[in-house]
This record gives C-alpha cells, structure tokens and sequence, in this order.
C-alpha cells in the first residue's frame, strides 16, 4: 500500500477519534441532566434513524433473523454492556480518566484473541499486556476499600468493547457492516427504554440538552464511518497509532470545558497505556511481516 493511502488512513483516523471523543464530551455534559437509559435511549433513537436511513440507501437492510445468530447476539450484549458502563463512567469521572483507560483496548483484544481464539502471543506481548493494564491500576489508583464504582464501570466497558471486537470477527462477510450497525443501534435504543424507568425515570429536556445529543449522534455515526475507512484506506501498522490522538482532544475538552487538570499519576499511566500499546502494535506488524514472508518463499526444488 502506498504512502497516499497510509496518509489518508491515518486522516480518517484523527478524524474519527475526533469524532468519537467530542461525542463523548457531550455526552458527559448532558449526565446531570438525565440518567443513563435515557441518554442512550434518545441519543440511539436518532443515531438508528441515520443509519437505517443509510443503510437503506445502499440497500444493505437484510432479515433482522441475524440476531439470532450467537456471534451477532453476542456482539449486540457486548456493545450494550459497553455503552451502559461507559456513559456510566464518562458522568463519574473526569474525560481524560475514561480516555485513557479505554485506550487500553487494544491490549485486551489481545489478551481475548489469546484466550478466546487461540491466537499466538510471544512473551513480550504478554509483559506489553501486564505493562498496560498496570498503567490502568495508575489512572485509576484503586484506595484502600479497593475499585470505585466509577473505575468499575470503565473496566466493563473496556471488556464489554473488547468482546465486540473479538465476536466481530466471527460474524460472516456477507453481512453488510452498516446493517450490523443499524441492528445494534437499534438494539441499544430498546435496552435503553427499558432502563430509563428504573434508573430514575424520564426526564424532561431542554432545547439545549436535546441538540447536545443530537450532535453526539451525528458525531457518533462520523466517527464510526471514518474508522472503517481508516482501515480500509491504510495500513493497520500504521494508521492503528493514530488511535492515541484521542487522549489529546480529550486532555483539551476536558480542560477547557470541564476543568479538569490530569495529575502527574494520571500522565504517568497514560504513557505506560500508550506505549504498551504501541509496542504490541510493532510486535504484531513483525509477526504479520514474518507470516508473510515465510508464506512467500519458494519451496526448494
């Protein structure tokens, strides 16, 4: 792949963390306002008319049977597992805190392949893992009376996200990728109704509130466009890097609209995540490459 493409895809990429840590932001802005069955049932129900929209377009709306199927049905309560937990988080702890332990996610969908898949991880792999997941102990720095609430929902939704990707791969090629999405989009919709009544009720919302959501989805469904087209246009190796783009919109966001100042623990946590991460992305590039070019030697005669 050349150079113009890698370019391109690490463009989309920037773009789509953009996107998806804005969402993010306004989200959290609106957690005073409602709870977090409403948020997802509003901000789902514009998200899903987008996509349908979309989808129906392309003509890529097939039977909703495919919920049935155990690797989409497991895809759907991973997401919504991680979508709960994760707005959950973003109204207890500080955006830049939930940022950077979500970037840990990398590193858990390695640690699954490897126990879940049968993928092969060397050992510096596995210490790249235990590093990373130490700089999450970091960020979060459990007390005395152990995990908060609040860290507690982070880390379910880094394993609820890192099950999506891992049932991902076993959902079959032929099914289009923006009906799974209008499925699941759907799917965090109803859940999200269903939970508005027990976790405190409907609340009624203001002009502003309801425009805050309305531009999460619109930014939800940009950054979920632009990173399939990160890596379609570019190579994994490269453009996955880029994903790390993130933790600064968020530092800024987070300091310019909610005043919040990472602490010198939460710097040093972000860096050990980053490298970690970084350094299990170089050590797959070397495995592929290696796979690679042992499938392209020629056999001896």
């Amino acid at each position: 792949m050349n150079s113009s493409g890698n370019a391109r895809g690490a463009l989309f990429m920037v773009i789509a963390m953009a996107a998806f840590t804005c969402n993010d932001a306004l989200v959290k802005s609106v957690t005073h306002a409602m709870n977090t069955g409403q948020i997802l049932f509003v901000r789902g129900l514009m998200t899903s008319v987008l996509v349908l929209a979309i989808a129906r377009s392309m003509g890529a709306l097939g039977s909703w049977r495919i919920v049935l199927q155990p690797a989409v049905a497991l895809r759907l309560s991973a997401e919504i597992l991680a979508s709960l937990a994760y707005i959950s988080a973003l109204g207890a702890m500080p955006l830049a805190n939930t940022a950077a332990i979500l970037q840990s996610l990398p590193l858990a969908v390695t640690l699954g392949a490897a126990l879940f898949l049968g993928e092969q991880v060397g050992w510096r792999r596995w210490l790249a893992i235990a590093a990373g997941f130490a700089g999450v102990l970091i960020v979060i720095r459990p007390g005395p009376d152990g995990f908060s609430l609040a860290a507690l929902y982070v880390i379910a939704s880094v394993v609820g996200a890192a099950a999506r990707d891992l049932s991902t791969r076993k959902i079959p090629g032929d099914i289009p990728s923006i009906f799974i999405s209008a499925v699941t989009a759907l799917a965090i919709t109803l859940v999200g109704g269903v939970l508005t009544g027990p976790m405190g009720g409907w609340q009624p919302m203001a002009p502003d509130v309801l425009a805050r959501l309305a531009g999460a989805s619109v930014l939800l469904l940009v950054g979920y466009q632009t990173i399939v087209n990160a890596m379609r246009a570019g190579e994994i190796s490269f453009v996955a890097p880029f994903r790390y783009t993130s933790l600064i919109w968020a530092i800024a966001i987070g300091f310019l609209f909610f005043g919040e100042v990472p602490d010198l623990w939460m710097t040093v946590g972000v860096a050990i995540i980053v490298a970690s991460g970084l350094y299990t992305f170089y050590r797959e590039n070397r495995r592929r490459a290696k796979t690679l070019a042992q499938g392209s030697t020629p056999e001896s005669p």
